[in-house]
């Protein structure tokens, strides 16, 4: 069987440094591994006009920023499949088949749809589009026949609902359908890097994040307001590390070879924060490290991304060419599906000559 990956975002804004951590690092990783044969990465606009369908524009315009960011963080269009997700049509005929296989309250019970409802405020008044993501989900999905599907911690709960249709749907209709696994990031700082306010995640609508095309003055105000310690009121006080957002940071973009550059007073992070903890070390310190560690990552990412910026007619290119090819590979999974449910009329040369010959036709 080959090994296949879906996986995307939905163009809501410019991504962030947390979809860096938790799955924009590691997507380049495994398209640099050789051990995929085919990686498809879905802009996911369909979905995010499920709670925009008011605003078109935005999606519409955040469109080349997610690309952008994409290829500027090492998404190779030559290894990758990039492509737009509303033009692929068979991913809505999918849905529609999926929906009958799903209750209302197993969708109500989904933890991931519960959180962004209440996020959204959306507890009275739920769009039916974005009730039903988790199908929406499942599509993308089995169409392309992933067999990897790399997320953060937040998303394992839409993805466990993708397995549960794939052997609802094979269990009715016959094998068909490709089970995923789920891929989480190797490094456990990444599941679910926080906001800078210290919130549990980092989110365009809190205000909360440092986006990969922040300058190097916003990224530096933002690490300088960051939430830490809220007892750690004098330097000689004790701090606490757990809740600590700067050294959540540091603990998923942080290596030894930083320490060697920018604070050789430490051997590593464990040293920094033994120190932070007994007390004696000041935030502004860490925050002034932390701030070095991350312009350094970014730094080849933002440069890559200003080249990009002067050919846009070459990112659409890539996206049409793209989804050209998505395209083709989900027509083959609907059509395997239309045949296992029995709804390839026109296709099944058997049921017409069985009708023919139960009506006595003689053509």
């Amino acid at each position: 069987m080959k090994k296949i990956i879906l996986t995307g975002d939905r163009p809501t804004g410019k991504l962030h440094v947390g979809h860096y951590a938790g799955s924009l690092k590691r997507r380049v990783e495994l398209q640099n591994s050789g051990e995929y044969d085919e990686i498809y990465i879905m802009i996911a606009d369909a979905q995010a006009l499920t709670d925009n369908a008011d605003n078109p524009e935005k999606v519409r315009q955040n469109i080349i920023e997610v690309a952008l960011d994409y290829m500027s963080c090492g998404l190779d269009p030559e290894k990758s499949v990039l492509f737009i997700q509303s033009q692929i049509p068979e991913l809505c005929e999918l849905s529609f088949y999926y929906m009958n296989l799903v209750t209302v309250s197993r969708l109500q019970r989904n933890p991931t749809v519960k959180t962004e409802i209440k996020m959204r405020n959306f507890e009275t008044s739920i769009p039916v589009g974005f009730f039903t993501y988790p199908i929406s989900q499942a599509a993308d999905i089995t169409a392309f026949k992933a067999t990897t599907v790399p997320v953060g911690e937040d998303q394992m709960p839409m993805v466990e609902q993708t397995r549960e249709i794939v052997r609802k749907f094979n269990s009715v209709y016959g094998e068909t359908l490709t089970d995923p696994d789920i891929l989480l990031p190797s490094n456990k700082a990444c599941l679910r890097l926080p906001g800078i306010d210290g919130k549990a995640k980092m989110s365009k609508s809190l205000g909360n994040c440092i986006y990969l095309s922040d300058s190097k003055d916003e990224i530096k105000k933002k690490i300088m307001s960051m939430y830490t310690d809220p007892d750690h009121v004098q330097v000689s006080d004790p701090g606490k590390i757990e809740g600590n957002t700067v050294f959540t940071y540091l603990d998923a973009f942080s290596n030894e070879e930083h320490f060697g550059r920018y604070l050789p007073d430490y051997a590593n992070l464990d040293e920094l924060k033994a120190h932070y903890q007994r007390g004696g070390l000041g935030d502004v310190k860490v925050k002034k490290f932390l701030l070095n560690v991350l312009l350094e990552e970014l730094e080849p990412i933002q440069n890559k991304r200003k080249e990009l910026e002067k050919d846009i007619p070459y990112i659409y290119e890539v996206l049409r060419n793209g989804s050209i090819c998505a395209r083709n590979k989900a027509s083959e999974t609907l059509d395997d599906v239309k045949k296992a449910m029995k709804i390839n009329y026109f296709d099944d040369e058997e049921l017409i000559k069985a009708q023919s010959e139960k009506y006595g036709s003689d053509k």
